[in-house]
């Protein structure tokens, strides 16, 4: 089994930056692609970004393609949202989640899944 955990989140105004983390435990980190949903009350939960085993593949939103970037750094066993240029439909709360399929853009496909954390973007 593997248990994720987000941090990072916060308040920011539009335009901002905040980086969130998600540590990663119970088995090998770099087996798995990882991915950020968010989810904003009332919606549904939509995907943000995720990224390959090794770190080589990334794959984004486009609403936020060239505002947020996605890494990992295996060592540490965390992976890391990179947000930037923050707009208010950003807000939501954030979701790491993991899956040994390959990157992939749909919830469905991943196993593990962290509390979240919230992210806040004032006007």
């Amino acid at each position: 089994q593997v248990q994720l955990v987000e941090s990072g989140g916060g308040f920011v105004q539009a335009g901002g930056s905040l980086r969130l983390s998600c540590a990663a435990s119970g088995r090998g980190f770099s087996m798995d692609a990882m991915g950020w949903f968010r989810q904003a009350p009332g919606k549904e939960r939509e995907f943000v970004a995720a990224i390959s085993n090794s770190g080589r593949s990334t794959v984004y939103a486009d609403s936020v393609k060239g505002r947020f970037t996605i890494s990992r750094d295996n060592a540490k066993n965390t992976v890391y949202l990179q947000m930037s240029r923050l707009k208010p439909e950003d807000a939501a709360v954030y979701y790491c989640a993991a899956t040994p399929r390959g990157l992939s853009s749909h919830p469905g496909l991943y196993d593990y899944w962290g509390q979240g954390t919230q992210v806040t973007v004032s006007l």
